[in-house]
């Protein structure tokens, strides 16, 4: 049997596959459309950016400043920078009782006193010295000190007269052995920047004070 006549018997089952191939084909195009078709919902992703506002305080400066008045100064500022924000200290200005490293607060007033005005307090205080006024950056705000007598030596300090390292001035952190003008800065700038020291070791950590200084002064200060 030759093929002709093999396609001529089977004519009807070979048209039959054939249709079925196409069908099949025919149907699986379009599901390959359809699908590709197909749109897709794009993805919403929500970005939230978070902005922190910097907060502002008002703080009211007053005495012996150069621009004294009301000033905005950023959250975490200190006494020292709202000084420096209002044109800095008059030549008259005693921060011996001022906080100058006191975080500020909304609504603070700070008051600079002059020397005249200090020295007064002092005379008139036997062991403490209490501000006058409303003054949010003093000292005995915060706690009573013990005053330091001018006449003082340092051969001849007490316990009780021992230089708070904490509190003092320039002139007082100078009549402690070995301390001149350029470290009594050094302790005021380290004080401002790094806050209150937490021990009287600490003031190692001033630059051009090492152990041997230490030594000389450790028995004279105090936190």
């Amino acid at each position: 049997m030759n093929i002709q006549t093999l396609i001529q018997k089977h004519k009807t089952t070979i048209i039959l596959t054939i249709i079925i191939i196409i069908l099949i084909t025919l149907n699986l195009y379009m599901l390959w459309l359809l699908n590709t078709n197909e749109e897709e919902e794009p993805e919403i992703i929500e970005t939230k950016e978070e902005i922190k506002e910097t907060k502002l305080l008002k703080v009211d400066i007053k005495g012996e400043i150069i621009h004294p008045g009301l000033y905005e100064v950023k959250e975490d500022s200190r006494v020292m920078d709202i000084i420096e924000k209002a044109g800095g200290l008059t030549g008259n200005a005693d921060t011996s009782v001022i906080n100058l490293s006191k975080k500020l607060k909304d609504e603070m007033v700070i008051l600079v006193y002059s020397k005249k005005e200090v020295q007064k307090l002092k005379e008139k205080e036997e062991t403490t010295i209490t501000c006058p006024t409303t003054n949010d950056a003093c000292i005995t705000n915060e706690v009573q000190q013990p005053l330091v007598e001018k006449k003082t030596t340092k051969d001849t300090k007490t316990k009780e007269e021992k230089i708070s390292i904490n509190t003092a001035t320039i002139e007082e952190l100078q009549t402690l052995s070995g301390i001149g003008e350029a470290k009594a800065k050094a302790i005021i700038e380290y004080r401002y920047k790094e806050g209150n020291f937490k021990t009287i070791e600490d003031i190692k950590k001033v630059n051009g004070i090492g152990e041997a200084a230490f030594e000389k002064i450790k028995n004279n200060i105090t936190i």
